[in-house]
C-alpha cells in the first residue's frame, strides 16, 4: 500500500535520481525524466557482471525508485501529500536519538498489536526485539506487560530505541500507517499526542534532540 505522504526522505530520494524538487518538476518532466531513470537502473544492465550479488543489488534498487515513482504519480494526481519537516528551531545539523521512548497506544481493536508485529508480537512478549523495517530502530515490550485491558479498550505499551542515523519520518510513517484508523489515543513519553504525522514527528524530534556541541 502506498504510504499516505511523501517524506522528507523520499525528497531526498527524488533528488538524487531526478536531480531536482519534486515540485519544480511537472508531470510531464516527471514521467520523461523516469523513463530515462528506468532504462539506467534496469536489473538487466547488470547482467555483465555475472554476480548474483550485484543482480539483487540492482533489483533491489530498481524496485524502490519504482516504489518512488508510484508515491510521486499519487501526489501528481492529488491522492497523497508531503509530510513537512516540523519548524521546531532545529539547525539542519541537529541530531536525533533516544534509548527506550516510552510509546502507548490506546485501541478498541484487539487486533492492533498483530497489525503492528505480526506473529511476532508474542515473541516481543518474552524479551524479543522487532526492527522497523527501512530504520535500525527497534521496539522492545514491557517484559510483564500483555496487554493491559479495561473493558474493550487495551493499551498497548512500547519502548522504542534510535540512533542519530535513524530517519525520524521513516519511524513515525511506520507507526502512523498502523494506527491511523486503528488507536484511539496516543500517548509519547507520558504526553497525549495527535495520530497525526507531523504532530507525532514534532514531538518525537523534541523529546530526542540531543543538545550536543558541533565539537
Amino acid at each position: 500500500m502506498t504510504s499516505t505522504f511523501i517524506t522528507n526522505t523520499d525528497k531526498e530520494e527524488i533528488l538524487k535520481y531526478f536531480g531536482k524538487p519534486l515540485e519544480e518538476m511537472d508531470v510531464e518532466e516527471f514521467r520523461k525524466a523516469l523513463k530515462g531513470i528506468r532504462s539506467k537502473y534496469h536489473p538487466d544492465n547488470f547482467e555483465k557482471f555475472e554476480d548474483e550479488t550485484v543482480r539483487e543489488m540492482a533489483t533491489e534498487r530498481f524496485q524502490a525508485i519504482q516504489a518512488l515513482a508510484d508515491k510521486m504519480e499519487a501526489w501528481y494526481q492529488g491522492k497523497i501529500g508531503t509530510l513537512e519537516r516540523p519548524s521546531g528551531d532545529f539547525n539542519p545539523g541537529a541530531q536525533f536519538a533516544f534509548d527506550k521512548m516510552k510509546i502507548e497506544v490506546i485501541t478498541s481493536d484487539k487486533d492492533l498489536k498483530y497489525h503492528l508485529f505480526g506473529t511476532q508480537y508474542r515473541w516481543l512478549l518474552y524479551g524479543d526485539k522487532f526492527k522497523i523495517p527501512g530504520t535500525k530502530a527497534h521496539i522492545v515490550m514491557d517484559e510483564d506487560h500483555r496487554g493491559v485491558s479495561i473493558g474493550f479498550r487495551e493499551t498497548i505499551r512500547m519502548y522504542v530505541t534510535f540512533g542519530v542515523d535513524d530517519a525520524i519520518e521513516a519511524i513515525v510513517m511506520w507507526l502512523y500507517n498502523r494506527i491511523k484508523d486503528r488507536g484511539d489515543s496516543l500517548i509519547i513519553e507520558g504526553n497525549v499526542i495527535p495520530i497525526e504525522p507531523d504532530a507525532m514527528m514534532r514531538h518525537i524530534r523534541k523529546t530526542s534532540y540531543l543538545e550536543i556541541g558541533a565539537g
